[in-house]
């Protein structure tokens, strides 16, 4: 089984249309990524059904670790930045998206993290 998960930064009180869009933009990103560099994996993930969860880190820094234990497990990675247009400031790190890929490693990364609500 193959899934992507999108992690949201909790610490930034977006409106939940602002954190929509950026998970989308993550996961599109992501994918297109995936679909290049791996595509193996993207066809896999793509004919399962596109999985996709969302869950919360409490701030950056919880992203960065994310990132830094998905990049040894070979995973691929996306962080999405915001342009700063609306809620945030430009620059401003809102998602960190990892896959699609097999769902045992990314379970290994992110399994304790608490779904979006």
């Amino acid at each position: 089984m193959f899934k992507q998960v999108i992690v949201v930064r909790g610490d930034l009180k977006m409106s939940k249309g602002k954190m929509a869009a950026q998970v989308a933009h993550g996961s599109l990103s992501a994918s297109i990524k995936v679909m290049n560099l791996k595509p193996s994996w993207f066809r896999i993930w793509n004919q399962e059904g596109q999985k996709k969860v969302v869950l919360v880190a409490k701030d950056l820094k919880e992203l960065e670790k994310l990132e830094k234990k998905a990049r040894e497990k070979k995973l691929y990675v996306e962080f999405v930045v915001d342009r700063g247009l609306t809620e945030v400031e430009p620059g401003t790190v809102t998602c960190l998206v990892i896959g699609p890929g097999p769902e045992e490693l990314i379970d290994k990364v992110t399994g304790s993290l608490p779904l979006l609500k």
